[in-house]
């Protein structure tokens, strides 16, 4: 209903945030890495929305990336995962992160999430492995504007890295790492081989 909201930030909370629109104040629930991220009171914000509808309350959810909103309702699609669960694994883990937990099936690190035992850890990694390929996408995306280096020499040497045993996104943030404007793939894997050891 509310694709997002713009405003000044009236209040910050400790996992709300309310920002003025026209004379209204809207009250949305944030993740801490959303909340410590966006500007201070008084200043203007762009928050992208989730309207979650009960019979007793609806409860605005907000979110600084759209990343981390297509997360989000990735996550409260899991059995046993409900808006607020998925915004408390939110505040645990950046959207980088939580991906290549998922990704990588790293139960462990899911599971120190507060409230999120080994079983939910497991489920998620289990429903949501194979349904983020957009957000992989726009991740990759973000990953090849930092490099400096010829998105083709990028490309090839996370592919052999791929190969040789790394996931996609681990491939990804050590390629973007090291790589240099002007690097060959041959220049990049070596000093990922590197960057590895």
């Amino acid at each position: 209903m509310y694709s997002f909201i713009s405003g000044i930030i009236e209040d910050k909370l400790e996992n709300l945030v309310v920002i003025e629109q026209n004379g209204i104040g809207y009250e949305i629930f944030v993740s801490t890495n959303t909340l410590s991220n966006l500007p201070n009171v008084g200043e203007y914000a762009k928050i992208y929305t989730y309207l979650h509808v009960r019979e007793d309350a609806f409860q605005l959810y907000g979110f600084l990336s759209k990343e981390e909103k297509n997360l989000f309702l990735e996550l409260i699609t899991v059995s046993g995962v409900g808006s607020k669960m998925a915004l408390v694994i939110l505040s645990s883990l950046s959207v980088q992160n939580l991906i290549s937990c998922i990704v990588s099936g790293d139960v462990k690190t899911l599971s120190q999430a507060k409230g999120v035992g080994k079983k939910t850890a497991e489920r998620i990694i289990l429903e949501l492995k194979g349904k983020l390929g957009e957000l992989n996408t726009a991740l990759i995306s973000d990953f090849s504007a930092l490099s400096g280096a010829t998105s083709t020499a990028c490309d090839e040497a996370c592919e052999l890295l791929v190969n040789m045993g790394l996931s996609k996104f681990d491939a990804l943030k050590l390629v973007n790492k090291v790589a240099l404007e002007n690097d060959t793939t041959e220049m990049i894997i070596q000093k990922a081989l590197k960057n590895m050891n």
